[in-house]
């Protein structure tokens, strides 16, 4: 699979998996009030690129527009990271920063 997996590809390709996805990751880590969405998704896109997990990376972008982060913030994010994960691990993720702020919309993973 050269793309990364959206909601109706992973259960195609592993139901199991798609299954907890939903449930577990997006019905109950996800809702917790104790951090954010925002927050949520700013530390998942860190991790992301840091660990260099960048077929993600798109989908976690436009996920966290849906959270209420700017295109500015989120290279804010790289630009910051880049100290700490590396200026190779920044400059892949901004690779994948939109254009420019994406309109909010539902999340296929919800």
């Amino acid at each position: 699979m050269s793309n990364a997996l959206d909601k109706e590809t992973l259960q195609q390709a592993s139901p199991k998996l798609a299954e907890i996805t939903h449930n577990l990751l997006f019905g109950d880590i996800w809702q917790r009030d104790i951090l954010t969405p925002r927050e949520r998704s700013l530390i998942t896109l860190a991790c992301l690129a840091a660990l260099g997990r960048e077929k993600q990376l798109g989908w976690h972008m436009r996920f966290a527009a849906e959270n209420g982060l700017s295109r500015s913030e989120l290279s804010e994010v790289f630009t910051h990271l880049a100290f700490y994960a590396g200026w190779p691990a920044a400059v892949t993720a901004l690779h994948y920063l939109p254009e420019s702020d994406l309109p909010k919309e539902e999340s296929p993973c919800r």
